[in-house]
């Protein structure tokens, strides 16, 4: 009885992991392909895949899925259900020259619709945007923006 009183048992702290990373990997390249194709490219300079999500550094995003190829290029991304979710230094350039560039971008994959709720600058050629968020609907070339400040060129008619 005296071991009891005198020698207590130790008290070991037990953590429990719950979010571990599957697979840590360098100079990350996923790629994404279809029947009609190569869909979407997905690279950057360290990946960590989990179960549900990858969480990339340095990403570069391609979506080659719908009628005009889409590229985003951020610091960091995080790719889960069919959304990239982009922080620091965004830059989504359209194949037909519209550039946005912002510190965070969403983008869903599915409906190609890209938001931000914070500053962003857009332009393509001459023309300029700039606002404190924006929604842009790419399928059906659609934005919307709250405090915008467009600088627009006019073409001269050749008649």
């Amino acid at each position: 009885m005296l071991i009891y009183i005198f020698f207590q048992p130790l008290k070991i702290k037990q953590q429990e992991f719950d979010d571990v990373p599957l697979l840590t990997m360098g100079n990350f390249v996923m790629y994404e392909l279809q029947s009609t194709g190569l869909q979407t490219i997905m690279a950057g300079t360290k990946a960590l895949r989990y179960t549900e999500r990858y969480i990339v550094n340095d990403v570069n995003f391609t979506d080659n899925s719908k009628e005009f190829m889409s590229n985003m290029q951020a610091d960091n991304g995080i790719y889960k259900d069919n959304i990239v979710d982009l922080k620091g230094n965004v830059v989504y350039k359209r194949e037909d020259g519209l550039t946005f560039k912002s510190d965070t971008l969403n983008y869903n994959t599915i409906n190609a619709i890209a938001k931000t709720q914070d500053d962003y600058l857009a332009y393509r050629n001459k023309n300029s945007m700039r606002g404190a968020s924006f929604v842009y609907d790419s399928i059906n070339n659609t934005m919307s923006s709250e405090k915008v400040i467009v600088k627009y060129q006019l073409e001269e008619s050749k008649i």
